[in-house]
């Protein structure tokens, strides 16, 4: 007990509760729509060095913090579950399993520099570095290196290891063989290597060629028959417009049409006959002849379709990640039952207009596995309504930032419940 107790303390508490606001401070400004390079950076630098000269104590507390600052709104799910009350309950589960990755590699690092004789600044690099890989239950969503996505610097591995060398080349106190000014030179110069002058741009309107509907449909209408007609008519209605419009392409969000679509002769043919005067992506389910559940993306092109089945399933929203036999009690405690959906075996790639781009449904969209292969053009469509109103859609947003700048992916997202928009890479 009395080891426990000496991480509750208001100076821990507070050093972990700004260590986490400055590496979360990016999120809320991209949320209010306020973006600043150089502030950014600065808080990037200042996140990553308090990190490494942190004790485990302070990891433990920033890590909570993060996972509060960056996935309080998971929470948020389970009011439209009808489960209020668990809220705050996953809320504060989340930010402990946070807590306690931060704390394991804090731990881990300090005991290897102990007995190696290496600053354990070192290994706590390294650890940020592995923290890109470990996701807890398969959720993806905490990247340590998404700090750096509206900054000067690279968001590629290497750029983020020039960053942590050059950080830690600051932080070294003294050394008899160069003095301060060398240290800070050296420093200076590795930072330098991590310079990258690309950027996103974030396009509100869709081009005329390609027409980005955004529909605002709240996920409590969403399922239910009442609201079937009105959803397909919506549906219907803006693929109409598009043709009016004489635009070559119209993308329709994630579920847009609530049903499984190939099991729904009659509008399945209504749509193809659309698709004799436009190329059409639509967002709604599809069931294989084994009785399989699939996310998919419809790709409707002169009285055809094809399918981008979704490769990457959200955890527990999609596919629960427990053991079976725990499986089962969650998603009938939490999911009404739902049985969990199968995932495609690989990403699909279609020609619209000569050109080849790359289908995703949302949560993927964030999923290196989605950019292999360095597509130059992806098509996203997601529906946000589960975790609206909150930072969700912000946090999705910059990590397709994220990738985009990694990868030189343009992406053209089409989304419920939120703007639709397309994120164009320039410079680098």
């Amino acid at each position: 007990m009395e080891k426990i107790s000496q991480y509750f303390n208001i100076s821990l508490l507070t050093r972990g509760f700004f260590i986490a606001l400055s590496g979360s401070i990016f999120i809320y400004m991209s949320y209010f729509g306020v973006e600043n390079r150089f502030l950014e950076t600065l808080l990037a630098l200042l996140f990553f060095t308090l990190l490494l000269i942190g004790d485990k104590k302070t990891w433990f507390w920033s890590g909570f913090f993060i996972g509060i600052f960056w996935f309080y709104w998971i929470g948020i799910s389970f009011i439209h579950y009808k489960h209020p009350l668990a809220t705050p309950f996953i809320d504060f589960i989340i930010a402990l399993i946070y807590a306690f990755e931060f704390w394991l590699f804090a731990m881990c690092s300090e005991k290897v520099a102990s007995i190696s004789n290496i600053s354990s600044s070192i290994f706590k690099a390294l650890s940020l570095l592995i923290m890109s890989y470990i996701h807890p239950f398969g959720f993806n969503w905490f990247k340590p290196e998404l700090v750096l996505v509206h900054s000067y610097f690279g968001v590629d591995k290497l750029s983020f290891v020039l960053v942590l060398i050059g950080i830690y080349i600051l932080t070294i106190k003294k050394s008899p063989h160069i003095n301060r000014v060398g240290f800070i030179l050296l420093a200076l110069i590795t930072l330098t290597f991590a310079y990258n002058s690309s950027k996103t741009y974030i396009i509100k309107n869709s081009s005329k060629s390609t027409i980005l509907v955004s529909s605002y449909i709240q996920v409590e209408k969403k399922w239910r028959q009442e609201y079937l007609r009105p959803q397909v008519r919506g549906a219907l209605n803006s693929i109409n417009l598009a043709i009016k419009k004489e635009a070559k392409l119209v993308v329709l969000p994630e579920s847009v049409l609530p049903i499984f679509l190939n099991k729904s002769p009659k509008l399945l043919e209504i749509i193809k006959s659309y698709s004799q005067k436009i190329d059409i992506i639509i967002g709604s389910l599809y069931l294989t002849s084994k009785g399989q559940n699939r996310n998919s993306a419809y790709f409707f092109h002169k009285g055809e379709y094809k399918l981008a089945n979704k490769i990457v399933l959200v955890p527990f929203g999609e596919s629960n990640p427990l053991p079976n036999w725990a499986s089962k009690i969650v998603n009938r405690i939490f999911f009404d039952g739902a049985p969990d959906y199968t995932p495609a075996s690989k990403a699909s790639n279609f020609i619209i207009d000569k050109k080849e781009y790359r289908v995703g449904v949302c949560y993927e969209g964030t999923s290196e596995r989605l950019y292999e292969d360095n597509p130059k053009r992806l098509i996203l469509i997601s529906n946000d309504g589960w975790f609206h109103p909150s930072t969700e859609a912000t946090l999705q947003r910059l990590l397709l930032e994220y990738y985009a700048r990694k990868y030189g992916t343009t992406i053209w997202h089409s989304i419920n419940m939120e703007p639709s928009y397309i994120i164009k890479v320039k410079g680098g």
